[in-house]
């Protein structure tokens, strides 16, 4: 949805700066382009990321979709270079620019659709993040959780929120430029949109780095996943546990205190069904757990980190 509807504004954005002149047209133009560009790739990335694992790679393909954002980055970078350079040139030798109307509607349009756009990301983030909102609440809430969605929806969110507030500098930039004597506020409201085109490059490339090198998953997600461990009757305690992040799927290694005097088979039984209640979770793709005896002394604590607990062992 997003990059069709990206296609369609960089089309309208690119016939109305043509016929006036706009610095600032030109500039929303060259970010719905790149926001068209990237986010086709990250559709590609995010459609080979849900491929099942393999033999040759036996944890799946989550991280591809890092792979495609940081292209994606590249993309954003140049465009926003090319932004820039724009709004300088326009600085050192300001354009009138003509066609007010057609300018005038054109943005319109690109705030609508892209902050319609925009909202759809953010439902998409309660969604993933599994929290509850309705209505004007959506706003809030995705923005507290963004930090836990998928990647893809992460750089559409990003990238939608410089896109509709670029087009918003943007008309305001046409309307100065048609009806003040103020000139330079055309290269001055292109080199705006230009850097903020180089802070989603460098948010969506710092995040998709970590994702690459891979990262621990959010602090919920780590509570929720222990809480469910510890809500099985026969398990006393978790010994160690590490969940990883690749793209939107986690990857769980824990070691589980059972309770004493268990047989063998029975503590297999156990492992099992604590496995199948966390793959029961379909952001949950890998499960590895190992099962002790219970040592009657308390190990993990949800609501402490992991690092302060071993810290105190210590």
């Amino acid at each position: 949805m997003a990059a069709l509807g990206n296609v369609l504004i960089a089309i309208l954005k690119g016939v109305a700066a043509a016929f006036s002149g706009s610095g600032p047209m030109f500039a929303s133009a060259m970010h719905s382009v790149a926001d068209a560009v990237n986010q086709g790739f990250v559709f590609t990335g995010s459609v080979l990321a849900e491929r099942q694992p393999t033999k040759r790679f036996p944890s799946g393909f989550g991280r591809v979709v890092n792979i495609f954002c940081m292209v994606a980055v590249i993309v954003v970078t140049i465009m926003a270079y090319e932004t820039i350079r724009e709004g300088y040139h326009l600085l050192r030798h300001p354009v009138h620019a003509t066609n007010f109307w057609l300018n005038f509607i054109v943005l319109a349009i690109a705030i609508i659709v892209d902050g319609a756009i925009l909202y759809k990301a953010m439902k998409e983030i309660v969604k993933e993040t599994k929290a509850e909102a309705k209505g004007p609440a959506v706003w809030g809430v995705a923005l507290r959780n963004v930090g836990r969605a998928a990647p893809p929806t992460r750089l559409v969110f990003y990238e939608d929120v410089v896109a509709t507030s670029g087009a918003v500098l943007a008309l305001i930039a046409v309307i100065i430029g048609e009806f003040t004597a103020f000139a330079a506020f055309d290269g001055i409201s292109t080199m705006l949109i230009g850097f903020l085109m180089v802070g989603v490059a460098f948010k969506v490339g710092y995040d998709n780095m970590v994702g690459l090198i891979g990262v621990a998953a959010p602090k919920e997600v780590e509570t929720a996943i222990a809480d469910l461990i510890l809500a099985d009757p026969d398990v006393r305690d978790i010994n160690k546990m590490r969940i990883v992040q690749e793209g939107r799927a986690y990857h769980v290694d824990a070691y589980l205190e059972l309770r004493k005097g268990l047989m063998l088979a029975d503590a297999d039984d156990i492992k099992f069904r604590v496995r199948d209640k966390l793959l029961a979770n379909p952001d949950v793709t890998d499960v590895t757990l190992g099962i002790i005896e219970d040592d009657e002394v308390r190990t993990w604590k949800s609501e402490e980190p992991q690092q302060e607990i071993e810290q105190e062992k210590k």
